[in-house]
């Protein structure tokens, strides 16, 4: 069989039969955490591996850069960044002119996650994506995706992951956390001895969300967005309202945060996620 690859380079013959041809060693997959979004926060090991990346893939809505591919530009506008590196490699990271793939969403707003057509056009989306980097790696290419955050928490590196992991070497680079980023960034700390910290997406039911409430500690509440009154709700009918505080786009240059309490509207953005520390920090006794 045949298939075309994006960038400056001619059709290739990939395989025959499903059988790779002599002589083509296939390339390597690399998952990439990009972090929560100042590129500062990007790991030595992810700009290595940005370096030695022949494509770089990236997920984002049709007709925008992706958020994973933007933290990345930021890295070559940060003040300062370039005199940390040896002479050429940010050059070697940022590559002018190398590969790069796009892999756009579908537009799913409107259909609700549990419907059968969200899930089979995000399935089929996921099963397209892991198509078009499978062709570059058996040309031999190694692929980095980004992600943000970490690839395994939330990532959509994850669906990719699980189709090519295992027919290719794939590795995964570890990217900080948004919720590790946003509680450092609001310098609250989260948990400390026993305590149990709870991650809920803001998206599950809310009686059930007020149940694993009650029952931790700490808690962090991700996928925010439009969600954020149910949220609002079931943090009062825990009573966790009064110590939730609500951060979006943090660690990133328009970063903003408050007690949720005190935040006047129910609009939120993608990144937005909602702390609650188990742990006041406070000294009691002469012990904390």
């Amino acid at each position: 069989m045949r298939a075309t690859v994006t960038g400056d380079l001619e059709t290739v013959e990939l395989s025959v039969g499903g059988v790779a041809l002599a002589g083509v060693t296939a390339g390597r997959l690399i998952g990439v955490g990009a972090g929560p979004g100042d590129p500062e926060l990007l790991t030595l090991k992810a700009v290595r591996a940005l370096a030695e990346a022949d494509v770089l893939a990236y997920f984002a809505k049709a007709g925008r850069r992706g958020n994973g591919r933007t933290i990345l530009d930021g890295l070559g506008k940060a003040d300062g960044i370039a005199s940390l590196f040896a002479p050429g490699q940010m050059e070697g990271i940022l590559k002018p002119g190398r590969i790069e793939l796009p892999l756009y969403y579908p537009v799913t707003v409107e259909i609700d996650k549990e419907h059968d057509d969200y899930k089979g056009q995000i399935t089929a989306f996921y099963d397209a994506s892991a198509a078009s980097v499978a062709a570059h790696l058996d040309a031999g290419r190694t692929v980095a995706i980004l992600s943000e955050g970490d690839p395994m928490f939330y990532g959509s590196y994850m669906h990719l992951h699980v189709r090519l992991a295992g027919r290719y070497a794939a590795e995964v680079v570890p990217g900080v956390t948004a919720m590790s980023g946003c509680w450092s960034l609001a310098g609250l700390p989260i948990v400390q001895g026993d305590d149990v910290l709870s991650v809920l997406p803001g998206t599950m039911d809310e009686t059930e969300l007020c149940r694993r409430l009650g029952d931790t500690q700490a808690a962090v509440i991700m996928k925010v967005g439009r969600n954020l009154p149910k949220i609002r709700r079931a943090l009062a009918a825990s009573g966790k309202l009064d110590n939730a505080v609500y951060v979006e786009r943090g660690t990133m240059a328009n970063a903003a945060m408050t007690p949720l309490a005190d935040k006047l509207t129910d609009e939120a953005p993608y990144f937005s996620l909602v702390l609650v520390p188990g742990w006041s920090g406070r000294i009691v006794d002469g012990a904390i």
